[in-house]
């Protein structure tokens, strides 16, 4: 094994190991030490591959995002109509994210503190949300269904969006193998596939625009970087 491949397989053991105590005693009591320990590397170790816990869950999106990816290409190389393709997202997701549904729920917790760097909307998540976004820019961009021009632009972020809310839902899923999160998807997909054909139609087309400006309101991120191109204009 390369140095490269030895350092990563490392880095993926901590990251592993800071899981397991975050989920058995909780992150605020979970100490770098702990973590060290856990994963048997020492102190130094744990710390030159990642300065704080902090970075320890960033480094977990990112292997999220990277499991993620892996299986979206199969989705994105098979082919097929929007739904389906959509739906082969999703479940992808679901599916990297399972190992994971017992502790998921204290990251949800952590990200949604309003400041947090582990919010998907921080600064500090820019990589791995940036990463997520990317798979949706990818499927819209190959997809055949025709649709509203502004809201092709915008829906690969309407779509990451859905992704965070899905994830919430499925944290506090308690159905066997969270089987009631994957019949959403089943149902939900094909009616969004039908709303989002009907955005061509011009009868549609004001009710769209509204909706796309409500989900910009509702985009911490995008308000974000609306206030940033704002004031950059005026500088």
């Amino acid at each position: 094994m390369t140095e490269l491949g030895r350092g990563e397989q490392t880095r993926r053991v901590i990251v592993e190991a800071a899981l397991r105590l975050f989920g058995e005693h909780g992150y605020e009591k979970t100490t770098m030490r702990a973590i060290a320990g856990e994963a048997g590397v020492s102190v130094g170790n744990a710390y030159y591959y990642f300065d704080s816990k902090e970075a320890l869950v960033q480094e977990f999106y990112l292997q999220i995002q990277r499991d993620h990816l892996a299986e979206v290409e199969r989705v994105l190389t098979a082919g097929g109509s929007f739904a389906e393709q959509l739906t082969g997202i999703l479940r992808a997701g679901l599916k990297v994210w399972a190992p994971h549904h017992k502790f998921a729920g204290k990251f949800i917790g952590l990200a949604a503190v309003p400041g947090s760097p582990l919010s998907p909307f921080s600064a500090e998540s820019a990589e791995s949300r940036e990463m997520a976004l990317d798979v949706y820019r990818r499927f819209v961009s190959g997809t055949r269904l025709k649709m509203d021009p502004k809201l092709r632009e915008e829906l690969p972020e309407f779509l990451w969006m859905a992704q965070l809310g899905l994830v919430v839902y499925w944290v506090h899923d308690q159905s066997p193998g969270q089987e009631r999160t994957r019949k959403i998807v089943e149902l939900a997909v094909p009616y969004l596939e039908d709303l989002i054909g009907l955005s061509r139609m011009k009868v549609f087309r004001a009710m769209t625009m509204r909706s796309l400006g409500l989900l910009k309101l509702l985009n911490p991120y995008s308000a974000h970087i609306g206030t940033a191109q704002s004031e950059g204009t005026r500088t």
